[in-house]
């Protein structure tokens, strides 16, 4: 492999997902603004909203992910009006 191609901020990471709370600790170079302790390890974390342990493809479940009230925000203006 070629010397000085790589990035200098590859290392492990907390990928956690903030929906179930499930994580899981891989290679990345993304940047966190958090760090989290983990088996007595301290890594940097980084939150995503969906992840395979929330996605209804891999779930199997149909499941409404609101995390910002967007879903009771597009109800209130565009739902059935009595």
């Amino acid at each position: 492999m070629k010397n000085g191609i790589h990035p200098e901020n590859y290392r492990l990471c907390v990928f956690k997902d903030m929906g179930t709370g499930d994580q899981f600790i891989t290679k990345s170079c993304a940047d966190a603004k958090d760090n989290i302790e983990v088996e007595g390890v301290e890594y940097p974390l980084i939150k995503m909203e969906i992840s395979s342990y929330s996605h209804p493809f891999y779930t199997g479940k149909v499941k409404l992910v609101d995390t910002a009230g967007r879903v009771d925000k597009f109800r209130s203006r565009y739902g059935k009006k009595s």
